[in-house]
């Protein structure tokens, strides 16, 4: 009897709880304009701090109405392979090495790897 009470129900994939006399938390607008010309509106809770910049849909920075863009910080350019290279040798010595190699090489000494 108890199984035939539950048939036609889907048990776990919605809350039989109801939103009756449920009060949701308070909440504030925040309006962000894009260089692009859209304009976004996301709600934050009264207690959060609101950042002043957010990513718009297209990829732009978009900065909260009525304030101003923030300095941005000065970002690390992205380090190369030839880069950490040359922190360890010099391009003279990266000239010899190179010249060694090749000569051992040309003297068939050295095997050419077949890696593609």
């Amino acid at each position: 009897m108890n199984s035939r009470s539950l048939r036609g129900t889907r048990l776990g994939s919605f809350s039989m709880e109801t939103d009756e006399n449920v009060l949701a938390a308070p909440r504030q607008e925040a309006v962000y304009d894009c260089p692009n010309g859209h304009a976004i509106i996301l709600p934050f809770s009264v207690e959060a701090d609101v950042p002043a910049v957010w990513e718009c849909r297209c990829g732009a920075t978009a900065v909260l109405r009525d304030h101003d863009k923030p300095d941005e910080k000065p970002g690390k350019p992205q380090r190369t392979h030839w880069d950490m290279l040359l922190e360890r040798r010099s391009e003279e010595d990266l000239q010899a090495l190179l010249d060694q190699r090749l000569d051992l090489l040309h003297a068939g000494k050295l095997h050419q790897s077949r890696n593609f």
